[in-house]
């Protein structure tokens, strides 16, 4: 019932190392490693944490699940869930856990105990099969939300009056059958297709984007959960990564700001009248950016480009640049996590023999490094367990 180890159990860090596919637990006190055991191949999609912080499930491109007890630093189970998988999410109530296929056209719907299968959902509409683009969990609704890929839909799954899906063995068979069979769903017919998303904190409104085909732009657009339609646009040009985007206040507006694939800026959205604030201009394209509660800065590199060794730090006061951090030229400095406190910014040298640079939050100094493999990731269980996936701080 208590971790095997002397740390505050919700500061631990998740750290994915992509170059020679193993994962690092790290003390989020002490920034020590805890352990580290081999992963399955390209994890993608971040790990998702149970509401107490003690299991992490990590989804992988080749379709494997992995259930892993932060408490005694051992592997539970392991499932495939397809051939070519996205991401999953993990229902609030700790009972689920859903994953998103390219291959198959599927969801598919365990149980989080044991990661037995409960049921096999194909995404089809009207005679028409999808990949799917991504599943997250909305706390508040109770539900888990999925973009399609092919069809012009989201999705909306409830989980909270699913007692009884339990697989049964059927008599005379090795299949696994349900004890039952329906499944509530709902459609939300939508102007073009999803890439990625964004909620509210709220959950109310969803801000989702689609790539762009050629020289063809899209704009993104606004989903009302409530009424089942859309509201607004968003100018957003390129494709942003609106997965990674985060949201505080700014002259008393709620505001959205996110990077953008394609082009060398951040958009900073305002939440009520969906207009374009500003456009932070950068050194490239960027991919992530992160905050925190704790602080006024908020952390966005150039992901991509020549200028993908730098890290911007933007003051969310004044929506200006005011540090740019270069600590090794020509190596890709990417991916910004926060400890609880939020005194502390984690950040990857995301090269094959690469680290883990732990800054101090409020003077931007580097305090330490751990040499890692590509670092790809690094997730904060407090972070992740209070702020559900799809939406940031």
């Amino acid at each position: 019932d208590k971790p095997l180890w002397q740390a505050d159990p919700l500061n631990p860090f998740v750290v994915v190392e992509s170059g020679d596919h193993h994962v690092t637990i790290l003390d989020g006190d002490k920034f020590t490693p805890l352990a580290r055991f081999k992963s399955r191949y390209a994890l993608h999609g971040g790990p998702k944490f149970t509401s107490n912080g003690r299991y992490v499930f990590f989804g992988s491109r080749d379709g494997w699940i992995t259930k892993y007890d932060l408490y005694t630093l051992q592997v539970v189970t392991e499932v495939r869930a397809g051939i070519n998988m996205r991401n999953i999410a993990v229902s609030s109530n700790d009972k689920y856990v859903m994953a998103a296929n390219y291959l198959p056209h599927t969801l598919v719907l365990f149980d989080a105990r044991d990661l037995s299968l409960i049921k096999i959902i194909p995404v089809t509409s009207k005679g028409k099969s999808s990949r799917v683009s991504a599943v997250y969990n909305a706390p508040p609704r109770k539900s888990f939300i999925i973009a399609l890929k092919d069809i012009k839909e989201l999705w909306e799954i409830p989980y909270d009056d699913q007692s009884t899906w339990q697989p049964i063995l059927i008599p005379g068979s090795e299949r696994l059958g349900m004890k039952r069979q329906t499944l509530p769903l709902r459609r939300i017919r939508l102007d073009d297709y999803l890439d990625d998303f964004f909620f509210t904190q709220d959950y109310e409104k969803l801000m989702g984007a689609s790539r762009p085909i050629g020289k063809r732009t899209r704009k993104g657009q606004v989903i009302d959960m409530k009424r089942g339609r859309k509201i607004a646009e968003l100018d957003l040009p390129g494709m942003p990564h609106l997965g990674s985007g985060i949201t505080f206040t700014w002259k008393g507006h709620r505001v959205m700001a996110t990077p953008d694939l394609r082009g060398s800026a951040i958009t900073v959205i305002d939440l009520q009248s969906w207009k374009v604030l500003k456009k932070i201009k950068t050194k490239g394209p960027g991919f992530f950016m992160r905050s925190h509660e704790n602080t006024p800065f908020a952390w966005s590199g150039p992901f991509f480009g020549p200028n993908r060794d730098q890290m911007h730090i933007i003051d969310k006061r004044t929506l200006e640049i005011v540090k740019t951090l270069h600590p090794v030229p020509g190596k890709t400095f990417a991916h910004v996590e926060f400890d609880r406190s939020g005194h502390h910014a984690l950040v990857s040298l995301w090269e094959k023999d690469g680290a883990l640079m732990v800054y101090d939050a409020r003077t931007f100094k580097l305090i330490k490094r751990l040499p890692m493999s590509r670092p790809a990731g690094k997730y904060n269980v407090w972070n992740k367990t209070r702020f559900s996936e799809g939406t940031s701080h």
